[in-house]
């Protein structure tokens, strides 16, 4: 069966062409966009009219993408920006009008555990953070099974709104905001066992290629890529003090990201400071993988 889920996020809409076949999920084709819903949040939470019709616009060609690929059910849901916006029903109901999808907002820990079930590979004692453009979700769990989850209201594109960062000093600032956030829960992932992390979401894609000065495109060397805190350090350090003209004209940054990656970084070491996490892999896998082994692979409630 081929299958396809559209995933609305604070920072991008994505989706993922995939079939489904004896218990797998095989992986076809990945498409994104930058939307940055977050970004056309109002003063009252409102998601402004424009971004409302972009998003019915860009979903709707997503669909029609997808059902070209041969996909016999197309899914919608979205996270963290829709899930704060005042006029969240209102949204929905545009995208159904517009779309005939239905969209299925996410909760938080929702969230949290779709990520993990997308990048957690095998048995073993797992970590996941996933950092996007409005939240960053937490998990351990072993195999399926999620033993914490949580989400944090600190993401890329909402701090780069909240704290500007100039030189390294102001990142530190950011890190140390960031690390207040973490703090108040990172007892609950707190473990005696041994526990590999992955890493997913913008923040660490582009990480991986900024880290080895290669260009953002080339995504065979992103995928399992090891990150660590003193690595990151660096590329604060680079990144941080950088005028936005010359950061656009680095190969190995998505220009599209130009403005809010070192938030994500600053974000990213915060955790790792705070949960004690001296590296972490970086995945290109994550909820819309999630989203679909949950509703298609797995046979009973997870």
């Amino acid at each position: 069966m081929r299958t396809a889920a559209i995933g609305i996020g604070s920072n991008s809409l994505r989706m993922l062409v995939a079939d489904l076949s004896e218990g797998t999920l095989k992986r076809l084709k990945r498409y994104r966009e930058g939307l940055r819903v977050f970004a056309a949040l109002d003063a009252e939470g409102n998601i402004r009219p424009e971004m409302i019709e972009n998003a019915c616009s860009s979903v709707r060609a997503f669909r029609d993408e997808a059902l070209k690929e041969g996909a016999q059910t197309v899914h919608l849901f979205a996270t963290s920006a829709v899930r704060d916006a005042a006029n969240q029903q209102a949204f929905a109901q545009a995208l159904y009008d517009s779309t005939q999808l239905t969209l299925e907002v996410c909760s938080g820990e929702e969230e949290a555990q779709l990520s993990f079930w997308g990048a957690a590979e095998g048995e073993g004692e797992t970590g996941l953070i996933d950092i996007g453009g409005g939240s960053t979700e937490i998990a351990v769990g072993n195999g399926r099974r999620i033993e914490e989850a949580t989400s944090l209201q600190m993401g890329a594109v909402r701090f780069s709104r909240l704290y500007p960062i100039t030189d390294v000093e102001t990142a530190q600032e950011v890190i140390a905001k960031a690390r207040e956030v973490v703090s108040e829960v990172k007892k609950r992932f707190a473990t005696e066992c041994a526990v590999e992390w992955t890493g997913v979401g913008g923040t660490f894609t582009t990480c991986a290629a900024l880290v080895q000065r290669i260009p953002w495109q080339k995504r065979e060397f992103i995928h399992g890529y090891v990150l660590t805190q003193e690595a990151l350090m660096d590329t604060i350090a680079f990144l941080a003090p950088m005028p936005m003209e010359e950061r656009l004209k680095l190969e190995c940054l998505q220009p599209q990201r130009a403005d809010i990656v070192v938030h994500g970084i600053a974000i990213l070491l915060a955790c790792m400071l705070e949960l004690n996490i001296s590296k972490i892999k970086v995945s290109e896998y994550g909820n819309l993988e999630g989203y679909l082994k949950r509703k298609y692979l797995f046979a009973q409630k997870v």
